[in-house]
Order: C-alpha cells, then structure tokens, then sequence
C-alpha cells in the first residue's frame, strides 16, 4: 500500500512538472513573445500602442500619473515652441518615444532642481554675487541640455540615413529590375535591413497599405527625415510616377548620383584630415618630441656652464 502511494506521488509530481514545463513552452504569452521578436521597432511600438497590454506593468501603472504630471508642466510653454520641439524630436526619430510635453517637461524639473542645488549651495556660501550669478548660469544650462542631445539624435540621424541611402537605392534598384513591384521592393529592403531609414520606409509603406496616396506617404517621409538628398529621390520617383516613366531608369540613375555623392562626402572629410591633425600635433606631440630631443642637450649645456 505504501509504494502504491509512493508511486502515485512521484508521477502525479513528474506529470505536474511536465504540465507546468509543456504550459510554459507553448502558452499563448510565448507565441505572442515570439511573434514580437520577429517585428521591426516601428511595428513593436505600433503594436504597443494598440495593444497597450503588450507594455511592462510598471509602464502600465506609471505612465498615467506621469502623463498628466508632464501635461501640466508643458502647458506652460507657448505653443509655438511646443510646436517645434514636437518637429525636432520628429527629426531624431522621437528616441525613446519621447514627445513633445515630455520633453518640456523635463527640462523645466532638471532647470528647477539646478536652481534648488545651485540656490542651496550659494546660502551655504553666504550667497556672494558671484555665487548667484554661477547659480543662475547652472540652471539655465540644466534647461537647455535636452536640447543639446536632442540636436546630437538629429545630427547622427540624418548622418546615418545619409549613409545608408545609396546601399538602399542599389536594392531598391536592384530588386525592381529582377521584376518587384516598387511596394514590394521597399517591403523586402525593410524585412532584411535596419536603422532609421528603414524604419521610417516601413512606416510609409504602411500608410501605402492603409490607402494613402503613394506620393503623399513619401513626401511625409520626406518630412520626418529633413536631408535634402533623400528628398531629391523621393521627388524623382514621385514625377515619374506623374509623367509615366519607368521607375527602373529612375532609380537607376539617383544610385549612380548618390554614390558619386558619397565618394565625394569621403574625399571631401579626407582632404579636412590635414587640418585636423595640425592642433593635436601642436598641442600633444610636438612639445613631447622637443622635450625628448632638447632635454639632453639643454642639460649638458647647463653642466658645461657650471650651472649644475
């Protein structure tokens, strides 16, 4: 009677575990886990969005509080440097899904809490003139560093959507010629490519799929990314499209002109390498060869005039 008991322990364990273990391996939550690996960062956060289950809890729990929180903070900013802001942070590819009140919003506390550490620090120095002027200049630094890293996402975002434009432009040309439809071609670069002009190709390419006019969806691109060579592509495409001529031919000719283009850019950041090189060589590597070269002979003509 005992091993029977034993016996049915033990497989009512074993089988519990490998219930738990099969659950864990094929439960819904690891599909959809998996499914979400396979998205491009554009669809991930579109698929948030609509589904806002798929975020952390504490996004969940946090963001609401938060949300009204920034909301009042960004209101008292006028509307035209909201306005603006919301542009800018467009143009960095809006990191971190970052928006325009919440921007706003945290340059006023990081200005604020500049101005409470500074203002304290200055009555513990018994608030000399001078300590409040540095008090004031702090915070009003503090207001404007999101500013300056926001510019930085800009600047490397146009450069790399600049460097990757003609690699794009030779796929894209390359698939049309194999016999892929313009659509078809973009959703291929975009299922084997990343960064953010592929992402931003994605996004237009959903707007196309969704009913947008195709010119209208690559103007808007145009917009979100602000570089003037991947506007002259889209404008080529767009008037061809309009004047019936073949896209092929198009593309075939902005690839040749953006390689050009880059053999260009590098030629041109090679010919800036001398004058670069001139202020290190003055500042760090001259001074150390003259010590190295001089430093002997200084030092012999000092014993030889008795001066050592």
């Amino acid at each position: 009677m005992q091993s029977i008991l034993i016996a049915t322990t033990v497989f009512s364990s074993v089988a519990l575990l490998a219930w738990l273990g099969l659950s864990a391996l094929f439960s819904d939550e690891r599909a959809v886990s998996r499914r979400l690996v396979g998205l491009t960062a554009y669809e991930s956060d579109q698929a948030a969005i609509a589904h806002p289950q798929l975020q952390p809890l504490s996004r969940r729990l946090l963001v609401p509080g938060i949300g009204r929180v920034k909301s009042a903070l960004a209101s008292l900013a006028p509307k035209d440097y909201r306005r603006r802001t919301a542009r800018r942070l467009v143009l960095a590819g809006s990191p971190r899904a970052m928006d325009a009140d919440r921007l706003i919003a945290i340059k006023l506390l990081l200005g604020l809490a500049a101005a409470a550490l500074t203002v304290g620090w200055s009555v513990l120095a018994d608030g000399s003139t001078l300590v409040w002027m540095i008090a004031l200049l702090v915070s009003v630094l503090a207001f404007f560093v999101p500013d300056l890293w926001v510019g930085h996402r800009v600047d490397a975002r146009k450069k790399r959507i600049l460097r990757d434009l003609p690699d794009m432009l030779d796929m894209l040309t390359i698939s049309i010629e194999a016999g892929l439809g313009f659509d078809q071609a973009i959703a291929k670069i975009v299922r084997t490519s990343d960064g953010p002009l592929h992402r931003e190709l994605a996004r237009a390419l959903q707007d196309i799929q969704s009913g947008a006019d195709r010119g209208d969806a690559l103007h808007n691109l145009a917009k979100r990314t602000d570089v003037a060579e991947l506007n002259a592509f889209i404008t080529a495409i767009v008037q061809a499209e309009q004047l019936g001529i073949p896209i092929g031919k198009v593309l075939r000719t902005q690839a040749t002109e953006m390689r050009l283009m880059r053999r260009q850019r590098a030629e041109e950041q090679a010919q800036k390498t001398p004058v670069k090189i001139v202020f290190p060589l003055i500042l760090c590597i001259l001074p150390a060869t003259m010590i190295v070269i001089l430093g002997p002979a200084v030092i012999s003509i000092g014993k030889a005039f008795g001066a050592w």
